[in-house]
């Protein structure tokens, strides 16, 4: 199957199973959604939805987060993991947020990559998500997915994320990465996965995986 052949399949593909998705984590507004993101990094969007509740209900913007004590914050997200860091991140990037950005969160890659704890797939998600700027973020899934597919050579998400950008058309990066990260869920997970199942890695997947 012709590359150009593969992508016009997973597209189809995707939009048949998944034809409206919005992101999986819980929010407010922009400033939670940052949190939710930073908070997702090496844990599971589920672990942070079930923390957020609590959190946002005491600070759901800077001003209220900058109140909390940094013990106070560190034991309500303890459960998503690294959760020293994550706390202290989110206490400084807040503080950032106030005294330099009005409490609003920056819509540019290099402020945004400038705050603690946040790095180039957390800023591409917020943009991607809750700015409409094109950005394709690359979580596990997708570079995952990636690879499987024979898309890009999985050797590390700078490249994963170039050739998705390169392969897919930009008006659909934006949903394509939702879409990818809820089908890398179902159908195509990091352990106990068959190929054979898969309704996309059956049809352009590697051979290899197969074997």
């Amino acid at each position: 199957m012709l590359k150009k052949d593969k992508i016009d399949f997973i597209i189809q593909k995707l939009d048949e199973i998944y034809p409206k998705v919005s992101p999986p984590l819980n929010h407010e507004n922009n400033y939670t959604f940052l949190i939710a993101v930073l908070l997702s990094a090496n844990s599971t969007d589920n672990s942070v939805n079930k923390v957020t509740p609590h959190l946002f209900s005491l600070a759901n913007n800077p001003k209220k987060m900058t109140l909390l004590s940094y013990e106070k914050v560190y034991s309500i997200i303890k459960p998503c993991g690294l959760g020293p860091a994550k706390a202290k991140a989110i206490l400084e990037l807040s503080e950032i947020l106030i005294n330099k950005y009005n409490s609003l969160i920056p819509k540019n890659f290099q402020d945004l990559e400038s705050l603690p704890g946040v790095g180039h797939k957390t800023a591409s998600v917020v943009l991607s998500q809750k700015f409409n700027l094109p950005a394709f973020a690359v979580d596990t899934h997708v570079h995952r997915l990636m690879y499987r597919w024979g898309l890009s050579n999985g050797k590390n998400v700078t490249q994963t994320e170039k050739d998705a950008k390169r392969l897919f058309p930009m008006r659909l990066w934006n949903k394509l990465h939702l879409q990818m990260v809820y089908y890398g869920r179902e159908y195509c997970p990091a352990k106990n996965f068959n190929p054979e199942k898969c309704p996309i890695t059956s049809v352009v997947g590697r051979r290899s995986l197969f074997k």
